[in-house]
């Protein structure tokens, strides 16, 4: 296993490309990070699409409920549907949302997050103070960028797994 400065707080995301390695940020947004590892460590992101996928933007996924994509998948519900867990309140920061940042999705309601985020394509300031920053890609961005874009793509990439390194 590489070496990673804490695994507990390290997802392994692994796309068709490569694994793309995010360092979550439990100071900054513990709700969020320890959903979106309960959601890993429970399988649930494993053959979920990329259903929003904007060039110059961002790459959206993590819809459990519609998205997985071996599990009566359907591509016009995909981006609709969250976890069966509680919705988070939001935990805004001052980290900006940074190319390779992890924000989390969500509707109008600033406290409706629930497993959907997405992957920032580049610095989005005007997303800063709105949506909870909880990760940041430290290695592997070129597999983000890689993936096949649309809202929604036409075929739309997946996430094959996502683990915690700490059980990889």
């Amino acid at each position: 296993m590489a070496d990673y400065k804490d695994p507990e707080n390290t997802i392994l995301l692994e796309l068709k490309g490569g694994t793309v390695v995010i360092e979550l940020l439990p100071d900054v947004a513990p709700a969020h990070v320890a959903r979106m590892k309960e959601l890993a460590r429970s399988g649930a992101y494993d053959n979920v699409a990329f259903h929003r996928v904007i060039p110059g933007f961002m790459a959206q996924t993590g819809d459990v409920a519609h998205g997985n994509m071996e599990n009566d998948f359907n591509l016009g519900r995909a981006g609709t549907g969250g976890s069966e867990l509680p919705d988070l309140p939001a935990e805004f920061s001052k980290i900006p949302h940074a190319r390779g940042s992890l924000g989390a999705a969500r509707s109008a309601n600033p406290n409706s997050a629930n497993s959907q985020f997405f992957i920032n394509f580049t610095d989005n300031n005007f997303l800063n103070g709105q949506y909870t920053v909880y990760g940041q890609v430290t290695s592997g961005m070129e597999h983000v960028d890689a993936i096949q874009t649309g809202e929604p793509p036409a075929n739309p990439d997946r996430m094959i797994s996502v683990k915690v390194a700490a059980d990889a």
